[in-house]
């Protein structure tokens, strides 16, 4: 490994321990940053997952996806895809600012606004959010609700589209639960 690599690396890892925990359903096993990750691993497309990554992070989840494919068919495969999965909700994280605690389980209770706003998105209308986001947040919230489904329909190999899709379903998702901004500023669409 190069001085730079252990320096970035040492860098990156030190900075995951000084950021504050904070709650988000991408640490979920149910959700969207680990079922992309499953995607990645059943389709051998890793821009599924890379998307969820800013491209500094790039490298060290390409390695983790290709020694989880390289692994399939031996008997280390579930390991292998459980660090793929650990590294790319470690360095999602990571990019948001957030600490990283370790996938949280299948059925991991999420505030109401967390499943408001995911339906939201997926049926294409805010209305699951209505009541649940104080009056003086709603045109804030239908901005970013906006902005997100827009970029919604992206090519999954256009990394700069599916890192815009995700930079707004953060910020949509962060408004909704309260925070003003989203964590630590990071620009998934930064190249």
């Amino acid at each position: 490994m190069s001085m730079i690599r252990r320096v970035t690396s040492a860098v990156l890892s030190l900075g995951a321990l000084l950021v504050q925990p904070a709650f988000a359903h991408c640490d979920t096993e149910d959700g969207p940053a680990v079922q992309d990750g499953y995607r990645a691993l059943e389709t051998g497309n890793v821009n599924y997952a890379l998307k969820w990554v800013f491209p500094e992070g790039e490298d060290e989840v390409r390695a983790a996806f290709d020694a989880a494919l390289a692994s399939r068919a031996g008997p280390q495969s579930a390991t292998a895809d459980r660090h793929f999965l650990e590294t790319l909700v470690r360095v999602h994280r990571l990019g948001e600012g957030a600490g990283y605690e370790g996938i949280k389980p299948t059925g991991t209770e999420l505030p109401p606004e967390v499943v408001a706003a995911d339906v939201a998105l997926d049926i294409g209308t805010i209305n699951p959010l209505r009541g649940l986001i104080a009056g003086d947040r709603w045109d804030e919230l239908e901005k970013r609700f906006n902005v997100a489904l827009s970029k919604k329909k992206f090519d999954v190999d256009d990394l700069t589209a599916a890192r815009e899709y995700v930079a707004a379903y953060v910020s949509y998702f962060k408004y909704a639960e309260g925070e003003d901004e989203h964590h630590g500023g990071h620009d998934h669409g930064r190249h």
